[in-house]
């Protein structure tokens, strides 16, 4: 120990020697918070303990007083003249002081602790309190009191993660299963997949896999998991398994295609045990078996289990969930604009109910699923507007990633809109703002889609080596993690500047890769239209595009620009042979995707 660490500890022992029982009780508790407390949480952790050996325990065993609940104040007070506590106002001007220890004499009051035989009885009084603010807090993160909601659990997040740290190392699954549960919407509207994926992993880990075989169909249970503390239920606890392993897959950490690969079978089992119209299926998170839809390569099924969830929220009276759920079908509507029209309709729908439940992020998700399906027929100022409406909700809500990830999108209507300069403006500053330099680590959307966006509007205004650059920046920033989709819109982009640049050969391998990905289920689902680029090589691969391209497509003015050009190419690479034309066009209009593909 050096000489000033020495002097310190020092003076800690001698400022605990004049401490009374209590006061020395209540320090030694202080040692199990991580980030200082509350004072409810102190009364709650360090008031009577009530059991377990004291080292301040008198000849015979007999126990020195201890602070009830309502002394702690006063003793916390007396701490802090002392030096041995710092108080100080909580960022909230409504959440009051805030407690904590210097690093001294939390390591002494962690020994003391220690000493005292009283770490277990402490740390599970600590556990107890951060699950009960987890689990009680999380309901109001869906409604009016949504902001205080999101500065309590972010203002707590050390001490709900140590909890669950704890809760782990004693294998507790029926406290970190309820604690996980607690938080997964927390992590959700924060855009904290890593911890979302961390600690669902380490949920699934104490307990059998509900979704092993032979598993059979999930009963319909409509308790939540989280409406009551632990001990669960057996059937509630089979279920609580399954949403955690949910949970585990909407996370994975690896490219889509290696991960379905890997879990073919496993998914399978879901799409088996779960079923559109469960209570249970209606909520988040059991909501994202539907992704296990799309992974098996049933697709097809996706907006008919939607449309099953629908009516089992509005039968079972849960309308925020039903608000969810419409903001959800939204999001799949817009993907084609032969059923944009109806999206707008379900994102409408899910606005008025977000609006009348007061929830703000809500209401920012469901006015930019009816931006996506303004954009996708093309009516670019109302998709601006609903998007401008949108930041105003985030912005309230200071959800910082949500504001960027909505900046991103408005920029992409701003080009369309004949405002290009102002868009790359604001695609710069959300890059700045994003940059690992200014803590933008958790920017899984919104770094990616801001370089795709900017290399487009660099493509088209000639600064093809910046956009290049760009792109290459994205596909960094995914590695191996990237999405299918994702990733057959980055080799589109880089092939249309390779043609810009007269570099044919390397541009059709780019269109072969990306039309590969475009075959994939879950690009058809979510990317529908990416594999409808215009031929650029071949009139029957034109002929193609028309025919292929889906009902109801409406080309955006740069498309119709492309298209027009495309169509002077191939008539002039025939020579002018305006017969030949037509037919060849007729011939690739006859071509399924596939094999279209094959001829690129």
């Amino acid at each position: 120990m050096l000489p000033r660490q020495q002097t310190l500890r020092a003076v800690v022992d001698w400022s605990w020697d004049l401490l009374d029982a209590g006061e020395r009780a209540v320090l030694r508790r202080l040692s199990v918070f991580a980030g200082g407390c509350d004072l409810t949480a102190a009364e709650a952790v360090c008031a009577d303990p009530g059991h377990g050996p004291s080292a301040d325990a008198a000849p015979g065993g007999s126990r020195p007083p201890r602070a009830r609940g309502d002394d702690i104040a006063t003793v916390l007070g007396s701490l802090v003249d002392k030096s041995l506590v710092v108080a100080v106002p909580a960022s909230h001007p409504d959440a009051g002081m805030r407690y904590r220890l210097l690093e001294t004499v939390a390591e002494y009051a962690a020994e003391r602790l220690d000493e005292a035989g009283d770490r277990a009885a402490a740390e599970r009084a600590h556990l107890v309190h951060y699950r009960e603010l987890a689990r009680t807090t999380d309901p109001l993160l869906r409604g009016a009191e949504q902001r205080v909601a999101l500065d309590t659990l972010q203002r707590e997040y050390e001490n709900l993660r140590t909890a669950l740290r704890r809760a782990h190392a004693a294998r507790d699954e029926h406290e970190v299963l309820c604690l996980v549960l607690s938080l997964t919407w927390y992590w959700q509207m924060v855009d904290q997949r890593v911890e979302a994926r961390h600690w669902a992993t380490a949920a699934v880990e104490l307990g059998p896999d509900p979704f092993a075989e032979p598993a059979g169909p999930a009963p319909p249970i409509h308790q939540r998991c989280t409406d009551t503390p632990p001990p669960m239920s057996d059937e509630v606890l089979e279920e609580a398994r399954r949403e955690v392993r949910i949970l585990e897959m909407i996370n994975a950490d690896l490219s889509v295609e290696t991960w379905v690969a890997e879990h073919e079978d496993w998914l399978r089992v879901v799409t088996r045990v779960y079923r559109a119209g469960l209570p249970q299926t209606c909520r988040h998170p059991g909501m994202f078996w539907l992704m296990a839809l799309l992974f098996t390569g049933h697709a097809d099924r996706l907006v008919e289990a939607l449309d099953e969830t629908v009516l089992a929220c509005e039968e079972f009276g849960y309308d925020w969930d039903l608000a969810s759920v419409l903001r959800m079908r939204a999001n799949v509507r817009a993907n084609r604009a032969v059923t944009a029209e109806a999206g707008t309709r379900d994102a409408e729908r899910a606005l008025a109910l977000f609006e009348r439940l007061g929830d703000a992020w809500g209401s920012a998700e469901a006015l930019a699923a009816r931006g996506e399906a303004h954009e996708k027929t093309c009516r670019f100022a109302e998709a601006a507007a609903d998007y401008t409406a949108a930041l105003q909700y985030a912005e309230r809500l200071g959800a910082r990633n949500h504001v960027a990830l909505l900046r991103v999108r408005l920029a992409q209507n701003l080009v369309e809109l004949g405002r290009g300069a102002e868009a790359e403006e604001m695609l710069r500053d959300v890059l700045a703002a994003h940059s690992p330099e200014e803590g933008g680590g958790n920017n899984h959307d919104v770094a990616p889609a801001a370089r795709m966006f900017l290399a487009l509007w660099l493509g088209r205004t000639g600064r093809r080596q910046e956009a290049r650059e760009q792109l290459r920046q994205v596909q960094e920033l995914f590695h191996d993690q990237s999405l299918a989709f994702f990733g057959g819109f980055i080799a589109a982009a880089v092939a249309w500047l390779d043609v810009e640049d007269g570099s044919f050969a390397a541009a059709r391998e780019g269109v072969r890769e990306a039309l590969n990905h475009s075959l994939m289920p879950l690009s058809r689902t979510m990317a529908p239209e990416m594999g409808a680029g215009p031929g650029r090589d071949a009139v029957r691969l034109l002929g193609a595009y028309e025919a292929l391209v889906p009902e109801g497509h409406v080309r955006s003015p740069y498309e119709s620009e492309l298209y027009e050009a495309a169509e002077k190419e191939t008539l002039e690479a025939l020579l002018g042979d305006t017969a030949a034309h037509p037919e060849a066009r007729a011939a690739g209009a006859a071509l399924s995707l596939e094999e279209a593909t094959a001829l690129v």
